[in-house]
C-alpha cells in the first residue's frame, strides 16, 4: 500500500486551508473518479446527508479526441437512473432501443424484442456520458449534504493511519491537494490508482480475453433500423452496431488478441473489408466517417476478477472492482448498481459515533460485496460464455451456434432466463409481481 501519514488537518471542512505549503479538505468520503459511478455515488450520499470530495483527473475544458465511452444503459440501469431522479432529466436525450439482433453467416438467427419482457423498465437506451454525468452533478448540489468537485485531479497517493486509508494526496494543476476522508472510494476504472495503491490490485486477477475491438463512429447505413442493437458474425469474425444520439452508428470490429499491427499494416482497405464482410451495408459509410486511423480507438479487452473490493477506509466500485467485458454494455450499469447499493450502508455507518464507526463501516462493506457480487458474477459468466460463442471456427461449432440462437429465438422462456440476469438483474426479486407493475416502458 502506498501511503503516508497526514499530519493534522486542523480545523475539518475547510476547503482554502494551506498546510506546510499543501491545500486540505475534509469531508466523509473521497470520491475518487468522476465517471458514472462515482457521481450517481456522490449524488446519493449527498442526499443522505454526506459531505463528499470527488476527484476527476480528467480536464472538462480539453477536447480528448476520439475514445471510448460507455453509452449503452440497460433497462435496470434505467430502473436505478429514476431512483436516484436522473432519468426524467435525461429522457428526452437519450435514445430508446427496441431490438436486438443477431445475424450469422448472413441469416438472422436471433431477434430479441424488449417490449417483450414484463417489467416496467424494458428498454436499453443510448446515452451519451457527458449529458449523463452533467445531469448526475446538477442534482448533487442542493442536497443535505455538499459536494466538493476537484477537476482535474489525480490521485498519486494514499493517506494511512495504522491500518487505515484515511484519505487521498492528489495533484492539481494547483498543487498537491491533502483529503482527509473516513472512506476513500476507488471509482477509477478499470486502470485504477486506488486499488493499486491500496494494495487490493495484489490478488486481482486480470483475464485476457482472445479478441479486441476497434471502435469507430460512421454515419447510420441507409434503411437500418435505428432502434436496433446489432451483432454481425461470419465465421470467428464479429462486430457490434450499435446506434448513437448523435445520429451515427458506434462500430466494435473484433480483431484477435494483439492483431491491430497486422490489420492497420493491410492499411484502411481491409479495415474496410473486414466490416463490408460483416455488413455490407456500412460500405459507403466507412468510406465517408473513416478516412485516418485516428478515427478509431483501439480496446483492449479483459476482465478484472478482484478477490476484495475493500480494505480499512477504502473500497472500490464499477470497473475497479470487476472490470468486465464491453458485451452487452455491462460497465455502466453495475457502476451505477454499486454507487446505489453501497450509499445507504455508507450513510448508515457514518452515522454512527467515532468509537463505532470503523467497525460499522467494514461491515457495511464486506455487506455491499456480499449483495453486489452475485449479479457481477451472472453478468461475467454471460459475457464469457458469449465471447466463447463468438470466436467458433469449425463447420460443426459454427452450425451447433447457428442452432442454440435460433433455439433461444424461439422460446419467449428462453430468452428471459438467458437475458434477464444482463438486462434485468435489480429485478430477479420482482418476477412474481412483475407483471403488476405498471406497463409504460421506458
Amino acid at each position: 500500500m502506498r501511503s503516508e501519514t497526514p499530519r493534522s488537518p486542523g480545523s475539518p471542512g475547510s476547503p482554502g486551508e494551506k498546510h506546510s505549503g499543501t491545500a486540505t479538505l475534509s469531508a466523509d468520503v473521497c470520491v475518487v473518479g468522476g465517471g458514472p459511478g462515482g457521481r450517481a455515488l456522490a449524488l446519493a450520499l449527498t442526499r443522505l446527508g454526506c459531505d463528499v470530495v470527488l476527484l476527476e483527473k480528467r480536464d472538462p475544458a480539453r477536447g480528448t479526441g476520439p475514445a471510448f465511452r460507455g453509452e449503452s444503459v440497460s433497462p435496470d440501469g434505467v430502473r436505478l437512473l429514476a431512483a436516484l431522479g436522473a432519468w426524467e432529466r435525461v429522457r428526452e436525450a437519450a435514445h430508446r432501443v427496441d431490438r436486438l439482433e443477431i445475424e450469422d453467416a448472413g441469416h438472422r438467427v436471433l431477434d430479441v424484442r424488449f417490449a417483450d419482457f414484463p417489467y416496467r423498465y424494458r428498454h436499453p437506451v443510448e446515452l451519451a456520458q457527458p449529458t449523463l454525468l452533467a445531469a448526475l452533478a446538477e442534482l448533487t448540489g442542493p442536497q443535505p449534504g455538499a459536494c466538493t468537485v476537484l477537476e482535474p485531479a489525480t490521485a498519486v497517493g494514499l493517506l494511512v493511519e495504522g491500518p487505515a486509508v484515511t484519505g487521498v494526496r492528489a495533484s492539481t494543476p494547483a498543487g498537491t491537494v491533502r483529503v482527509h476522508a473516513a472512506l476513500t472510494v476507488g471509482a477509477d476504472g478499470r486502470y485504477s490508482a486506488v486499488r493499486r495503491l491500496s494494495g487490493l490490485a495484489e490478488r486481482a486477477r486480470q483475464m485476457p480475453l482472445e479478441r479486441d475491438v476497434v471502435w469507430l463512429k460512421l454515419p447510420f447505413p441507409v434503411g437500418w433500423d435505428r432502434r436496433a442493437y446489432r451483432v454481425r458474425i461470419v465465421g470467428s469474425s464479429h462486430g457490434l452496431f450499435l446506434p448513437s444520439t448523435d445520429g451515427t452508428v458506434r462500430v466494435g470490429l473484433n480483431i484477435p488478441k494483439g492483431g491491430l499491427r497486422a490489420l492497420r499494416a493491410g492499411g484502411l482497405d481491409q479495415l474496410r473489408a473486414r466490416l463490408a464482410q460483416l455488413a455490407p451495408q456500412t460500405d459507403q459509410s466507412v468510406r465517408a466517417g473513416v478516412r485516418s486511423w485516428s478515427d478509431t480507438v483501439l480496446l483492449d479487452i479483459f476482465t478484472t476478477d478482484v478477490p476484495r473490493w475493500s480494505a480499512p477506509g477504502v473500497v472500490l466500485i464499477g470497473d475497479a472492482a470487476h472490470t468486465l467485458s464491453p458485451v452487452l454494455g455491462q460497465g455502466v450499469n453495475h457502476a451505477l448498481a454499486d454507487a446505489v447499493e453501497l450509499a445507504p450502508l455508507v450513510a448508515e455507518a457514518l452515522s454512527r459515533d467515532r468509537q463505532a464507526r470503523g467497525r460499522a463501516l467494514g461491515t457495511a462493506l464486506h455487506l455491499f460485496q456480499h449483495r453486489r457480487e452475485p449479479d457481477v458474477r451472472r453478468s461475467r459468466a454471460l459475457q464469457l460464455r458469449q465471447e466463447r460463442m463468438f470466436t467458433l471456427t469449425s463447420p460443426a461449432a459454427t452450425a451447433l451456434r447457428r442452432t442454440l440462437y435460433r433455439a433461444l429465438d424461439a422460446s419467449p422462456a428462453l430468452r428471459r432466463r438467458v437475458l434477464a440476469p444482463a438486462y434485468f438483474p435489480g429485478h430477479a426479486l420482482l418476477r412474481e409481481s412483475a407483471r403488476a407493475e405498471e406497463a409504460t416502458p421506458a
